[in-house]
């Protein structure tokens, strides 16, 4: 399901968030803390203290999906808390998933299609 999402724009909570929060609690998070709008086609994503769990909301036609992944070994290189949302790619996300860093310095840069005279 999230594979087939690339173009969305994705949302990190900065910190660590209470994870036992379901939809409705993480959606108030959005719309209250967050000031945006949970029924957006986003993702809105949210770490524990421990970084070592995910849950991702996401509003689709007429429900919310709630992702949760948890990490048997390692953290999620997750941002801290000097904002409260952080706006990151969808390339960026897959980074995030895969324990990578946010801001891969040895990734090969996006190529946009050229038109060929």
């Amino acid at each position: 399901m999230i594979s087939e999402i690339s173009n969305r724009q994705v949302y990190l909570a900065c910190g660590s968030t209470d994870l036992r929060k379901s939809i409705d609690g993480l959606a108030v998070l959005v719309k209250e803390a967050f000031e945006l709008n949970p029924f957006s086609p986003c993702l809105f994503v949210f770490c524990n203290r421990q970084r070592n769990k995910l849950k991702i909301l996401q509003w689709d036609h007429n429900g919310f999906w709630l992702y949760y992944r948890r990490l048997e070994r390692g953290k999620f290189e997750w941002p801290a808390a000097d904002s409260q949302v952080v706006s990151i790619s969808y390339r960026e996300f897959r980074w995030l998933l895969d324990g990578l860093s946010l801001k891969q310095k040895q990734a090969h840069k996006a190529v946009k299609e050229r038109t060929i005279i």
